[in-house]
């Protein structure tokens, strides 16, 4: 037997006798509730604004501080991994995010509000590398493209009817009721995991590098920060941009190095080495640009140019999201049996076609085709995401999922933060060229004009990105982890 099939044996063996639908079923849950409640505000910010008597630039740090937070904590989870047992991660991450939210209900102030977000955040941090880590632990390879897939559903599925979910509460409630409805859910993920979750991690107890953490906590929030701010105010040439981001990648820089240098590392860098790792690590940064760039600029299109309401607009979007999470098991089981080139080079053909499409949307546009060319967009995703970072994740030696766990997820969210700042600036860009040029740019027709022309620019410039995904997409195979013995 060679070494490939060694390790992979052994895995499977070290995975027997675990009931992993229970497990499974509790990630399921408090993953579910935690990133439902990621766009669950997306359309109450309005109402906020009015009642919490904030601006526009103020209300945004609800969704900046939320990624903010994130992008800091997760690295830090590679080494609370290794510290603590599966249960007390899960259950600590399910606490802070049931505090969070009972906070944001009874929040009298915006302070207060924000507050309770940053608690929330806190949660998710935790929870999302502690989910993929113990599904990459108690699944042998051969089965994890289907377990992922299932994870997928759910991580796509809740943010998919956040928006709608909202418009009909807002409907008939106040915003405070989004809070409110959530936290029943997230005690009841509490009850669920602490019956049936057990600790499948083993804890070593590294020793913890004070310096690795600080490097991180700049080094990643100074990225992260400095590209949502880009957003506002003087854009790219912000002076607090542009220090942010400086500043941001030095310390980066110092804590790649500083992990490369010391025994024990905080977040192991070392993964990289692993091709298929690197590759599908890259494939996902450039492809969660993409996805953030979308999310942001449909809504805004079907506001601002074809004037639906927040309620219909998130109507609009609901299918794409609902079929998005309905593929994500089935790309998983089609992954296990025919490996990532054959589900993500056409998923990438479909992301950049329909991106092509979408550049010919305009004020006149059916919200029959914005659904149509949704739908095709995120089963093209669908196609890709998953199967990608299982790929990648497949490669590592066991010891390693924590740290790959991590970097992918951090990527993840800067990369998401970059999209958002990046393709909302090129947005707003093409919408100034336009009405420059306009006789009556004061005229309504002419700024959804306008808006329509800033979509344009975004969508071809998402489409070129596409592209690049899909070159380096062309280059994933089938993995397996190697034998312990060969690492």
């Amino acid at each position: 037997m060679n070494t490939t099939a060694l390790s992979a044996a052994q895995e499977a063996a070290n995975t027997e006798g675990i009931r992993r639908l229970p497990i499974t079923i509790a990630l399921i849950i408090g993953a579910f509730v935690s990133i439902l409640n990621e766009t669950l505000l997306n359309v109450a910010y309005t109402d906020l604004m009015k009642e919490l008597q904030v601006g526009a630039s103020t209300i945004q740090w609800l969704s900046t501080s939320y990624m903010l937070v994130i992008g800091i904590l997760v690295p830090i989870t590679a080494l609370l991994i290794q510290w603590f047992t599966t249960r007390q991660m899960f259950l600590s991450a399910m606490l802070l995010f049931l505090v969070g939210t009972i906070v944001c209900g009874v929040a009298p102030s915006f302070g207060m509000l924000l507050f309770g977000r940053v608690i929330q955040a806190l949660g998710t941090g935790l929870l999302l590398p502690v989910m993929m880590n113990t599904i990459l632990t108690i699944y042998p390879p051969d089965k994890r493209g289907a377990a992922m897939g299932t994870i997928g559903l759910v991580i796509m599925f809740g943010p998919a009817i956040g928006p709608t979910l909202s418009g009909l509460i807002l409907d008939a409630l106040n915003w405070r009721w989004l809070f409110y409805l959530v936290t029943p859910l997230a005690a009841f993920s509490i009850l669920f995991g602490a019956m049936y979750l057990r600790n499948v991690s083993e804890t070593s107890r590294p020793k913890v590098d004070l310096i690795s953490i600080l490097l991180s906590t700049v080094g990643f929030g100074g990225i992260v920060y400095g590209f949502s701010s880009a957003g506002e105010g003087d854009g790219w040439s912000s002076p607090v941009v542009i220090t942010c981001l400086i500043v941001g990648f030095i310390a980066l820089a110092l804590f790649v190095w500083r992990q490369l240098v010391v025994k024990q590392p905080t977040l192991d860098v070392r993964v990289f080495k692993y091709p298929m790792f690197a590759l599908s690590a890259a494939l996902l940064m450039v492809m969660m640009m993409t996805l953030f760039s979308t999310l942001i600029l449909l809504p805004m299109y079907l506001q601002g140019a074809l004037l639906l309401t927040p309620f219909i607009a998130g109507l609009v979007l609901l299918p794409g999201g609902v079929i998005n999470g309905l593929m994500s098991p089935v790309a998983g089981r089609l992954f296990d049996k025919f490996g990532p080139r054959a589900l993500i080079t056409p998923g990438l053909l479909i992301v950049i076609t329909t991106l092509w499409f979408m550049r010919g949307l305009d004020t006149t546009s059916s919200t029959t085709l914005v659904i149509t060319l949704h739908i095709a967009l995120f089963v093209g995703i669908s196609l890709v995401m998953m199967p990608g970072q299982t790929t990648g994740l497949n490669q590592l030696p066991r010891r390693l999922y924590p740290h790959g766990t991590a970097i992918m997820n951090t990527l993840q969210q800067v990369s998401g933060a970059i999209g958002t700042a990046l393709f909302i600036s090129i947005y707003s860009t093409g919408q100034k060229r336009y009405l420059a040029g306009s006789a009556n740019p004061q005229n309504p027709a002419e700024l959804g004009n306008a808006l329509v022309a800033g979509l344009h620019t975004a969508f071809t410039i998402s489409m070129y990105v596409g592209v690049i995904a899909l070159l380096i997409g062309l280059f994933l195979r089938r993995t397996q982890a190697p034998a312990e013995g060969n690492q």
